[in-house]
């Protein structure tokens, strides 16, 4: 450390703790002085230590005297209003994780003399224990009087390595369990200077009766089979304090697969809801039997565990599938609650308020005489001790201020936890409707009571009702699922009546889903804990057949429901790409879990759009511009992730674009959209053609390949240079030559609607001028005629209408046309009026033609509009799974006739021809 400043007289101290320590030797008085004018963070213990064992005292005795002198500095600091609470914890953890790296660095050295080096039976390397942190000290969150709970592991088992006859050999596993056991009682021996720290094994697997190390192979053993609920609450704060990077990583891996659920685990608020009861009803026992221990800060209503646990039940919700939640720290995940908008930014600041608070009454609890204790003193004079400590006059006011807090912090845990009623009570008269279709009378009775409902077509109702009831699937549910699904059945057949007439096909849906959750408790767990999200699902369910299918396939997307918030506001496409691109590099070297990445976050998105989209907020050009942007980050984000797991890149930045055609090119993609892109590069490397086709190639695996999360999009790329026969990917200067040599006029047709997605932007200056360049070449206008209406006769006899529908899209005077007509207009007049080749769709394309006089103004606004309603109808129609978009007749007849009329008008043909 640096040098120390002059002393200052230290005054007596309301710690007894410290008043004892100072009274024993008059000699501490100015040590205590000196070290509590500086501030404790990052303290060089060793040095400290050094100077004591340097006068022939123990390592043992040392590090409890250095205990000794950093707490009393830490009680002082803390008390005079130096130190906060941030460096209270923060020191206090630094030393334990000192003191069991120091312990069991000369602890090992000792046993490799006697025993030789352990060594791992099949990799044949040397073994090391590894020392794990739990609780508050894996949080770094230590309390200056609290003992440390450690759990001890290490990676193979083996036997060790002896070099000499007087080393006598032992198994791994009895060579760290004598470590083990020694390491305990270096640090928690009572002796004539106390202890260092109070040792905790409890939250070894099996606890008490377990072993008290295990390998790698016995910890993955036991949470496969034996594994509870509390072990994952409390393995989320596991930190290793010792052994190899390379081991702890290991260890990593078998850990967060059981900490950690891949999807949304809300089932693990009624864990924790259960654990909390418990601890609460031994508090309330306790306190009965011991009304001396009463007003307990850590456990009590609205205590220090109930703020643990707010934070802590977001983490096993979601960290599987958000990294930056898996924090050790309670205050660090707080306040990504708060940045992620998980929770309100205002509660998390006011949980923290009273976090700290509740902390400092604990440490001032402790500092009395270093107890481990969080429930105040009886006798009144200590109590107004404590509220000296908190610079309170009267006890009465640190009460009246604790019960503010506490009763925020019961608001709070009670908002997530308090227990949802998502049926009938127990003693209600009314059965519930799908619990009764077991019954002997079940039939009638549901009958009896879908008609009471409202519920139209009772009788094929109450028959998918019994058929679904009677499922092996659901018969063969737990009997907590099952009775969770029953509950959720019932609440939401109101629901089906309150909306559209529709009622049969909205349970239809309804129950499909229900059937595809069934087996994930998680899922029914959040619609029990959240009712308002299941009224959610039923409108969706009602609105759309494709919106119930998709929500099928990804349940993990219940999780969107749950923010009304989000539900109403427009994306903020900075923040979607920055999480994503963290989200990515998090995962970088795991491609697996990069491509579900890509397809949740995607999906996520997409399922916000949707539930704005069905609840009316946007218009179908916002949508397809919203679902388009977000298809541009995907694939931005995409290439960049691809081009980094290949081993043979000859650059950092690959000199390689993505240029979108068809629906992604003019910005009007929707929800089950395949892409139409080419591949371009700029690059003159040797190498450069044949990293690029790898890329082409690996983009197109990351987008198209199966994994749990589905797929991001189908992938065509049929518009590339001479299609199917060409190259995967083509330098811009090739590209160029092609369009301007080779390529028939639809692929110029394509190409009006073309623009760049991702990628180089130097590329997109290019691609920019070269597709300006094609599209303003002269043409002939007979020839240019013949060969637009050739194409569109083409694309007709391929898709026949025997209906009596019209077809929105194939048939005549419908949306192909007006596509066809926009781009026979740019082809035809881009060389004398180049504003025309911007890519800004055809409603505004039409405009722009009819202010330049290339076409009659009141028909273009007709065709216009014609298009804007058969999009809309076709959305709508496409909302509820139908493969075709037809409409009768008479409801699209002005829009008809407009397109048709400015068809016959610009192609001199009649389109019925």
């Amino acid at each position: 450390m640096n040098d120390l400043p002059l002393p200052l007289p230290v005054t007596p101290s309301p710690s007894r703790f410290v008043q004892r320590w100072l009274n024993a030797d008059g000699s501490r008085a100015d040590t205590l002085a000196h070290l509590s004018r500086l501030s404790l963070r990052r303290t060089d213990f060793s040095a400290f230590l050094q100077k004591e064992i340097d006068v022939g005292i123990s390592l043992q005795r040392a590090m409890r005297r250095l205990r000794n002198l950093l707490i009393s500095a830490l009680i002082t600091r803390d008390l005079g209003g130096q130190a906060d609470l941030d460096e209270v914890v923060t020191t206090v953890s630094e030393f334990a994780d000192f003191a069991v790296q120091t312990h069991l660095q000369a602890l090992m050295a000792d046993m490799v003399l006697a025993h030789g080096m352990p060594t791992g039976e099949d990799s044949g390397e040397a073994q090391e224990m590894i020392v794990l942190g739990m609780g508050k000290l894996g949080g770094r969150e230590l309390n200056v009087s609290s003992d440390i709970d450690l759990i001890f592991c290490y990676a193979e088992d083996g036997e060790t390595h002896t070099t000499s006859e007087q080393q006598r050999p032992l198994s791994n596993h009895e060579f760290f369990s004598r470590l083990g056991k020694k390491l305990i009682a270096a640090i928690s021996e009572v002796t004539e200077d106390g202890f260092s720290f109070r040792v905790d094994m409890a939250l070894r697997p099996n606890g008490a009766s377990g072993p008290l190390v295990a390998s790698f192979a016995m910890v993955e053993e036991y949470f496969m089979i034996q594994g509870r609920e509390w072990e994952r609450y409390a393995w989320v704060k596991a930190r290793a304090l010792t052994g190899r990077q390379s081991d702890i990583d290991a260890l990593d891996k078998i850990v967060r697969p059981f900490v950690y659920r891949r999807y949304l685990d809300y089932g693990a608020i009624d864990s924790l809801r259960s654990m909390h009861a418990q601890i609460r009803a031994e508090v309330i026992r306790q306190e009965t039997r011991h009304p001396e221990r009463s007003n307990n800060v850590k456990l009590g209503r609205g205590g220090i565990r109930e703020i643990e646990f707010l934070s802590q039940v977001f983490q096993l919700i979601r960290g599987g599938r958000e990294a930056v939640l898996r924090d050790r720290s309670t205050r660090a995940t707080l306040r990504i609650l708060g940045e992620k908008g998980i929770l309100e930014p205002l509660v998390v600041e006011k949980l923290l308020d009273s976090y700290s608070f509740l902390r400092n009454v604990e440490h001032r609890l402790q500092y009395l005489d270093d107890a481990q204790t969080h429930t105040f003193p009886a006798r009144p004079e200590d109590q107004q001790i404590i509220a000296q400590m908190m610079n309170y006059a009267d006890t009465e006011e640190l009460f009246r201020q604790l019960a503010g807090h506490r009763q925020f912090v019961a608001e709070q845990f009670d908002a997530i936890f308090k227990e949802k009623k998502s049926g009938p009570s127990a003693d209600d008269d009314e059965r519930m409707i799908a619990a009764t279709l077991s019954e002997s009378d079940g039939h009638e009775v549901v009958e009896a009571q879908l008609a009471a409902l409202g519920f139209n077509d009772v009788p094929a109702a109450v028959q998918r009702l019994m058929a679904t009831w009677q499922s092996p699937r659901l018969q063969s549910l737990p009997e907590n699922s099952r009775n969770k699904l029953v509950a959720l059945i019932n609440n939401a057949l109101s629901m089906i009546v309150a909306q559209s007439d529709t009622h049969l096909q909205t349970l239809n849906r309804l129950l499909d889903f229900m059937e595809a959750i069934a087996r994930r408790a998680a899922y029914l767990a959040l619609l029990t804990e959240y009712p308002y999200a299941l009224k959610r699902v039923v409108r969706m369910m009602d609105s759309s057949d494709w919106a119930a299918k998709f929500l099928s396939r990804h349940p993990i997307l219940l999780d969107e429901l749950l923010d009304e918030s989000v539900l109403h506001q427009p994306p903020d496409w900075g923040a979607f790409a920055l999480e994503l691109q963290q989200q990515l590099d998090h995962a970088k070297g795991d491609t697996e879990r990069q491509m579900e990445t890509l397809r949740e976050m995607h999906h996520a998105l997409l399922f916000r759009l949707l539930a704005q989209d069905l609840e009316g907020e946007l218009t179908v050009e916002h949508l397809a511009d919203a679902l388009s942007r977000l298809a541009d980050l995907i694939v931005s984000a995409t290439i960049q992730a691809a081009w980094e797991t290949i081993s043979t890149r000859h650059r950092e930045q690959p000199q390689f674009a993505v240029i979108a055609y068809g629906k992604l090119g003019g910005k009007e993609l929707g929800y089950a959209s395949d892409l139409d892109v080419i591949f371009l590069y700029d690059d003159d490397d040797q190498d450069a053609p044949a990293a690029y086709a790898k890329l082409a190639q690996r983009f197109i695996t990351w987008m198209t390949c199966h994994t749990p999360a589905g797929i991001l999009f189908d992938i065509d790329i049929a518009l590339r240079p001479d299609g199917a026969s060409g190259l995967l990917v083509s330098s811009v200067a090739s590209f160029a030559r092609y369009q301007e040599k080779s390529a028939w006029l639809w692929e110029h047709q394509a190409l009006t609607r073309a623009r760049f997605c991702a990628g180089e932007a130097s590329i997109a200056q290019q691609f920019d001028q070269v597709r300006e360049n094609v599209l303003r070449q002269r043409r002939d206008t007979a020839a240019l005629r013949a060969e637009v209406l050739s194409m569109r006769k083409k694309m007709r006899d391929a898709h026949p209408n025997r209906s009596e529908l019209f077809d929105l899209k194939q048939d005549a005077g419908g949306m192909i046309d007006i596509e066809f007509i926009v781009q026979f207009l740019v082809l035809e007049y881009a060389c004398p009026y180049p504003q025309v080749t911007a890519n800004s769709g055809n409603i505004a394309l039409l405009k722009l033609c009819a202010e330049l006089g290339l076409i009659d103004a009141g028909l273009a606004e007709k065709v216009a509009d014609a298009y804007r309603n058969f999009r809309r109808l076709q959305h709508k129609h496409r909302l509820q799974g139908d493969e075709k978009a037809r409409v009768a007749p008479e409801l699209v007849a002005d829009g008809v006739a407009a397109t048709k009329a400015l068809w016959k008008i610009l192609l001199e043909t009649d389109v019925e021809a």
